[in-house]
């Protein structure tokens, strides 16, 4: 028998917004470690807002703004106002964030507003910070095998407000962007800035083309590959291994046992010899990836021989698989934000995102122990 086309609603419903969420979703216990997080950061959030007493106007409830920004990352949603607009339909982004079904969703600009008071007062790096204690909780994150590498960020700028310095901020008299033809001419950091991004720097690395970008540096764990550390610098020739040292040096410092062995897994290009003995004084190991080409490897025979180095060396694509997810799922191949204290908050919550993911995906497979 054929039934009605019909459509018809009813008055009062009796299910919960979690029964339309299935148990096994992978947000279920991503959103748990979400939860368990946001409660150690309560006394941020009492700074960040007024009290109660004084009264004001309720603003949105960071514990759910700070669950809705990971959902960017997660579901590679563009801008604020897509994600409003799939969070008024979505009852899975709903339920995530902790709106109940006849809950108004936030006006983008309002939702973009309340973002700034959270990087104003580093809420997004304290998530980061606090997510690496679970990893610890759960013996995930082991603390004397580390990988540092770092990564392209373009700018939200063009090459047409790279003007000169000359000129100032403003992109010449009619306050519009150089647009002259630059092809054939040398420009340089030194001698031009970007107009609409200050902390934007002129860069390429191997084959690339020069543009406006900034560096992300991350720490991993070279046996599960979970993030430690992640920050964002200005571009630069020589910031990668000076970036590391810093890293690494912090990593030492934060050990629980200060005499066990800490080794540091790098890229070939900082097989050198000052950045191998600056390792070894703060007693890190360097599974530094030998560069034989035309030249003798800084790397002592020792290191090299090692079983440890051996898998080191292997283990170095973790780091790439990181860079990759946060860059293709992620929103950290080219941002959307501009200044360099944004764009590392950027990059830290991406980072966080994807230590969250595989948070979830060792919990599944569990973890492989050294």
């Amino acid at each position: 028998m054929r039934g009605p086309d019909t459509f018809t609603e009813s008055l009062f419903t009796q299910r919960k917004l979690e029964d339309f969420v299935p148990a096994d979703h992978p947000l279920c216990p991503i959103r748990q470690m979400v939860n368990a997080t946001l409660i150690k950061m309560d006394d941020l959030f009492s700074v960040m807002y007024q009290p109660d007493i004084k009264g004001g106007r309720p603003n949105i409830v960071p514990e759910k703004l700070m669950r809705a920004m990971p959902l960017q990352v997660f579901y590679s949603i563009r801008s604020e106002r897509q994600l409003m607009e799939q969070t008024q339909y979505g009852l899975l982004f709903r339920w995530s964030i902790g709106l109940i079904m006849d809950d108004s969703v936030w006006v983008p600009m309002v939702f973009t507003k309340n973002r700034e008071r959270l990087i104003k007062h580093d809420a997004v790096i304290e998530i980061f910070n606090q997510v690496p204690q679970q990893a610890q909780a759960r013996h995930l994150l082991l603390d004397k095998h580390f990988i540092v590498d770092g990564t392209l960020i373009q700018a939200w700028a063009s090459h047409k407000s790279f003007v000169s310095n000359s000129i100032g901020d403003t992109g010449g008299e009619s306050g519009k962007a150089d647009t002259t033809d630059f092809q054939g001419e040398k420009r340089s950091n030194a001698s031009r800035h970007s107009s609409i991004d200050g902390d934007a720097r002129l860069y390429r690395k191997g084959e690339n083309a020069s543009r406006l970008r900034y560096m992300g540096y991350t720490l991993c764990d070279n046996r599960h590959g979970l993030i430690a550390t992640a920050m964002v610098t200005t571009a630069g020739g020589y910031a990668e291994r000076e970036v590391a040292k810093v890293i690494i040096n912090h990593a030492v410092q934060a050990a629980p046992n200060p005499e066990a062995p800490i080794t540091l897994g790098v890229d070939k290009a900082d097989d050198n010899r000052e950045f191998i003995e600056t390792l070894q004084e703060i007693k890190v190991i360097p599974h530094v990836a030998q560069n034989n080409l035309g030249r003798r490897s800084a790397v002592p025979d020792a290191v090299s021989a090692s079983a440890d180095y051996a898998i080191s060396i292997q283990k170095r694509k973790l780091i790439e698989l990181c860079f990759g997810r946060a860059k293709t799922v992620g929103r950290i191949r080219q941002v959307m934000v501009r200044g360099l204290k944004r764009v590392d908050q950027m990059f830290a919550l991406t980072m966080a995102a994807c230590k969250l993911t595989r948070m979830h995906t060792l919990g599944q497979t569990g973890p492989r122990m050294a």
